[in-house]
């Protein structure tokens, strides 16, 4: 094989592999996968888009072979090709959280509007004396991974569980990393009823990367 033709079908098929990363509704797929598998069903209600154009979606990104698909009865369920899948898409976000700045001002100004213009990472997390981390992705979620000592309580039930919560310690809440919106209303609401809450900007997989081997 010639240098130029190799290189031309190297070059191409490396092209052809980013085009399922193109389109906004893709990416929060893969971004809502790293935190288990879902069925389409459940993948449309999540991110506010049809059954037909969620499996549009699915089969392109299981053509790029960056989610795999398993059938259980009448349900398919997805789930991420492998934890390289999500450290490119986290890859990409964070290149694009640094240098572009329609993301920077959104991200910020969503943050301000809901009260959690502060936020901690998982390197502030030995610094922070006598802190509680608190979950609050959906319990199955929680069920396929958390970091440890994490408590769970799903966002919809935290009004009511306020409770089981100590007030004389620092809550830091997560979710599904720096574009999920439930550790920001968790903020919002434990700040609302006297509680020192912050929210951490990694998720779960975001831990494991950086504490296990890539596969």
């Amino acid at each position: 094989m010639e240098k130029r033709a190799f290189k031309d079908s190297i070059y191409t098929a490396i092209a052809g592999l980013t085009k399922a990363f193109g389109h906004a509704n893709r990416l929060e797929i893969l971004d809502l996968l790293a935190n288990g598998e879902k069925t389409v069903e459940q993948i449309a209600g999540q991110t506010a888009i049809t059954v037909a154009n969620a499996s549009h979606h699915l089969q392109l990104l299981k053509n790029a072979k960056l989610v795999k698909a398993r059938r259980e009865g009448n349900f398919i369920f997805y789930t991420l090709n492998g934890r390289k899948v999500y450290a490119a898409w986290k890859a990409l976000r964070d290149l694009a959280t640094e240098q572009e700045p329609a993301v920077q001002i959104t991200l910020h100004r969503f943050r301000e509007e809901a009260g959690s213009p502060q936020s901690s990472s998982l390197e502030d997390l030995p610094g922070i004396d006598q802190a509680i981390l608190l979950d609050v992705r959906p319990a199955d979620e929680f069920a396929a991974g958390h970091l440890p000592e994490a408590r769970s309580i799903p966002i919809e039930e935290l009004p009511e569980r306020l409770g089981e919560l100590p007030r004389h310690k620092v809550i830091i809440a997560y979710c599904r990393g720096a574009f999920c919106t439930m550790a920001d209303e968790a903020v919002q609401l434990l700040k609302a009823n006297g509680f020192d809450a912050l929210r951490l900007e990694e998720s779960y997989l975001d831990y494991m990367l950086v504490n296990t081997t890539l596969s």
